[in-house]
């Protein structure tokens, strides 16, 4: 066990004590918000924490691994934690544990956690070589870290992981390995499958693996320095070895197409009820992961909450759009209760909560009307199917005679709904008139009365196509008086993993087969007088690459329908306990900023006389320091798609992502570029990655491959 003392080779901040915060943070709402505090929400289990204490910053700690590797870590620790200890919460991603500036980590800390940020193996200060994502060797480090901290003076033996994204992910993947020490976890906005949500989508290949919001940055980030001020002058040697070991992940993606053993690896889907440790899922209606949620609810054994809200990848006490709410307050009942045996309550409310959407996410829209609904458990026995046949007039509640409905192939459909990983509202779906107006559409009848929906609607459709790989891609919309047509849920398929994703198989051209697509799980009234459309086409550009042929589409109407999940009205819905408004903690450092951030440009340009798309974005951070550790900070992301209106293999993307540090005498910069195209039989894929101290480049590595498409 380690005693917190400099001379124990644990490097102490010298912000040694970080905050007050029986004096900052008030834990009711009649706490004077005149202040210029945070105020809490009175709720019952604000009785239940821990009282506030003071908080000191232990800026990093070397945590031994079992092969002589050190991983760095940061930690906020109650300052008598030595005489009464305390449990553990860690978050695990490999972000730069010394850049972050997030107030969360000193706020959890407040109330009786220890708080550890450590930067995974071959990131930010820690030692070792870079790997690709979720490796077998990061989930053992990770049970190593928990085993190691859970053993330290200050802790009482049990430790909890969170995280958003990446750290969702880790989170559900170290707790599947079962360390002892490990009790409860928190994921937000990941995913327990990990083929079927990233970077493949019903057997198709996602922006994401090629764009600036992963695939482009995921071979830059690792290409980073650690900190002179944590590892000293062996700094420009570890990099220099980081470098050489980066791999082309991008590449290794795309080689594999299937569901294979790359991807079955780290994912909890594999073998659900071997997941043992309490789960608690978060979601939003406006993320791509969102279907994880009630997916975990419907198929783990374990203690499990879920909880989707309307915001995007973000945690739900920032979540844009709202209402975002009161977050910390309700982790806080998750981890006294199963860190500190703490009876919150939280185990006797409903399983699933979710923001049941009067409106559907709109671009430029930051706050989504609707309401708080819950379902005591998940699937609810309480959601019936409402069935609506796809019929030569529109949806009709019957069948009606078989009429073949012929849609001819373009390639540009989907461009009123931009991308598959949405960041803000102002990249959210529009009015799908442009794109329902080049799919087949099916609308019903002005509805009688306003009905509800929550789960996933499911379109059975019985189809042919003209090749024998073919994109299929259904829209459910809601359709106001005025024409105005919005976005209520989605799915794609590649129809050649109509039976399985690990074992594909090619369609006969012009054979009838009847598919089975469920569509993204939602929340959604459907209001009086507006009209239901089911929208479907052959591709779904740019959030998703083509097919390599175009593709002929026959729907046979009178024999394809949709279920759409009604739930009932529920008399407790209005006795929930409430969230409380949001609030976030202030940061653990201040930010002096240099130069602001430049406007995000997005520009789609179409040439009518040729048939091309162009899609132009960019954007960039704000140029900045960090005043507490003096490090100036900038990147920049840029991406230009194309493709042909007639031609799917006139697709293509070149995107870019920079990213820079300087402090003093050093100064780093790490630049990388992805080039992506395609033939009818392969992807071309070229990038570059290069490496700058000073301006001077120090490293360059081009990768230069040929994949072949695999039914893809």
């Amino acid at each position: 066990m380690t005693n917190i003392k400099e001379n124990d080779g644990i490097l102490v901040s010298r912000r040694a004590v970080l905050q007050d915060v029986n004096a900052a943070l008030p834990t009711s709402a009649s706490a004077s918000a005149s202040a210029g505090t945070a105020v809490v929400a009175a709720t019952p289990s604000a009785k239940a924490r821990t009282s506030p204490c003071k908080v000191r910053e232990i800026e990093n700690i070397w945590i031994p691994m079992s092969d002589g590797t050190k991983i760095a870590a940061r930690m906020w620790l109650p300052e008598d934690a030595e005489d009464n200890p305390v449990p553990v919460l860690m978050e695990y991603i490999p972000y730069r544990k010394r850049e972050d500036t997030s107030g969360m980590y000193p706020y959890l800390a407040s109330y009786g956690y220890a708080c550890v940020r450590p930067d995974i193996r071959g990131s930010g200060d820690s030692e070792g070589l870079p790997q690709d994502e979720y490796v077998q060797q990061e989930q053992d480090d990770g049970v190593e870290i928990i085993a190691w901290l859970a053993k330290q003076r200050w802790c009482t033996g049990k430790v909890g992981m969170f995280g958003l994204s990446w750290g969702g992910y880790s989170a559900l993947q170290v707790a599947a390995q079962r360390p002892p020490e490990l009790k409860a976890i928190i994921t937000v906005c990941s995913t327990e499958d990990r083929y079927s949500e990233e970077p493949y989508t019903g057997g198709l290949i996602n922006e994401d693996m090629f764009g600036p919001a992963w695939g482009v940055r995921w071979n830059a980030y690792p290409a980073r320095p650690p900190d002179p001020a944590v590892v000293g002058d062996r700094w420009r040697d570890m990099w220099m070895q980081r470098l050489k070991n980066v791999d082309f992940y991008v590449g290794n993606w795309v080689s594999h197409q299937h569901r294979d053993a790359f991807w079955k690896h780290a994912s909890i889907s594999e073998d659900y009820p071997a997941f043992e440790c309490p789960v608690y899922s978060v979601g939003g209606w406006f993320d791509a992961f969102h279907r994880t949620v009630p997916r975990m609810l419907a198929n783990l054994k374990c203690p499990r909450k879920g909880l989707v809200g309307p915001w995007g990848h973000a945690y739900p006490n920032t979540g844009d759009p709202g209402p975002a709410i009161d977050w910390l307050t309700e982790a806080l009942r998750w981890w006294d209760y199963w860190l500190k045996d703490i009876d919150t309550g939280i185990m006797d409310e409903p399983m699933y909560r979710v923001w049941m959407q009067q409106e559907p996410a709109m671009r430029g829209i930051h706050q989504t009307p609707g309401r708080w609904v819950a379902e005591d458990t998940w699937p609810s026995p309480r959601i019936r199917p409402r069935k609506l046949y796809l019929t030569k007039d529109g949806l009709e509640s019957n069948a009606s005679a078989v009429t073949a409905r012929v849609l001819k192939p373009l390639q540009t459909v989907g461009i009123t709904a931009p991308g598959w990983y949405v960041r803000s509202v102002e990249d959210a779906p529009n009015d799908q008139r442009v794109d329902d107006d080049r799919s087949l559409t099916f609308d019903s009848e002005p509805l009688e009365g306003d009905f509800e929906i929550l789960g996933p609607p499911v379109v059975i459709l019985e189809l042919a196509v003209d090749k024998p790989v073919a994109l299929l891609a259904v829209r459910l919309n809601e359709v106001e008086p005025d024409g105005r047509s919005k976005r209520i849920a989605f799915n794609v398929l590649n129809l050649t993993h109509r039976d399985s994703d690990e074992f594909p198989e090619p369609l006969e051209p012009g054979k009838r087969y009847r598919i089975r697509l469920p569509l993204q799980d939602c929340a959604h009234v459907f209001k009086s007088g507006r009209r239901i459309r089911v929208a479907v086409s052959t591709s779904y550009w740019p959030a998703y690459w083509p097919s390599p042929e175009p593709v002929t589409l026959t729907i046979y109407a009178g024999r394809s329908e949709i279920e759409l999940p009604v739930r009932p009205p529920r008399a407790e819905d209005r006795q929930l306990k409430p969230f409380g408004p949001a609030f976030s903690p202030e940061p653990t450092s201040g930010r002096t900023v240099l130069e602001e951030a430049p406007e995000p440009t997005r520009v789609s340009e179409w040439d009518a006389a040729t048939g091309k798309l162009t899609i132009r974005n960019a954007q960039g951070s704000e140029r900045c320091t960090i005043d507490a550790i003096g490090t100036e900070l900038w990147s920049t992301e840029s991406e230009v798609k194309e493709i042909l209106d007639h031609d799917p293999t006139g697709a293509k993307i070149e995107a870019q992502y920079i990213t820079a540090f300087k402090r003093g005498k050093w100064n780093v910069r790490v630049e990388n570029l992805l080039r992506v195209s395609l033939t009818k039989d392969d992807f071309l894929l070229v990038s570059q990655l290069k490496a700058f101290d000073h301006d001077a480049e120090v490293f360059t590595r081009t990768w230069n491959r040929t994949i072949p498409r695999l039914l893809v």
